[in-house]
């Protein structure tokens, strides 16, 4: 059974629009509960809608790819963020254009 935190995650996750990241600090802040980053990082791993609950535009606080099972990993990663227009300084989201700003 999941959270009330939990749910609020993916809720949160479906909301990044293509092109868009968030990362697993903001989203843990949005939920109320900042500082449970790690607790969001959790709940993607156990994301049971992927295609719904995109899990691939949660990205950690410095623009790392991290923590993605599907495919090859943190290269299908890049690639489906690149795809979607997200901009990369090296192996890194840039954040100051690619943030998702919504809340």
């Amino acid at each position: 059974m999941k959270s009330a935190f939990t749910t609020k995650i993916y809720e949160l996750a479906r909301r990044i629009p293509k092109g868009k990241v968030a990362t697993y600090g903001q989203l843990a802040a949005l939920a109320g509960k900042p500082g449970a980053a790690r607790a969001v990082g959790s709940a993607m791993r156990t994301n049971p809608d992927i295609p719904k609950t995109p899990c691939h535009r949660v990205v950690a606080s410095d623009g790392s790819l991290t923590g993605y099972s599907a495919g090859q990993g943190i290269a299908t990663k890049k690639k489906m963020l690149e795809a979607e227009g997200v901009k990369f300084k090296g192996a890194k989201v840039d954040l100051a254009t690619s943030q998702w700003k919504g809340s």
